[in-house]
């Protein structure tokens, strides 16, 4: 029996991964505000989450870190075309 695989791409992974932060970061600032999740619409989280996310681009690395951690993205070697005129 196949694993079912949660991302269609690498990058797939890193980009949920990053909006996710942004999303929890943007709760939180909205609970020290004193608001309620129950009452707070999802299209303003996730409005001010990619405002946020925009604000943060440090997010996407720190995605990338967890996305290798979890496994979903695979450390690739480095591949160095040779320079002909140095032969």
């Amino acid at each position: 029996m196949r694993k079912a695989r949660l991302f269609q791409s690498a990058k797939h992974a890193i980009s949920f991964f990053a909006r996710s932060a942004a999303k929890n970061a943007v709760k939180q600032q909205l609970r020290d505000q004193g608001r309620r999740m129950t009452l707070v619409p999802v299209s303003e989280i996730a409005a001010q989450a990619e405002v946020y996310l925009a604000q943060h681009p440090e997010l996407y690395t720190l995605a990338l870190e967890r996305a290798k951690q979890l496994g979903f993205v695979e450390a690739q070697p480095v591949h160095v075309t040779p320079d002909p005129t140095c032969l």
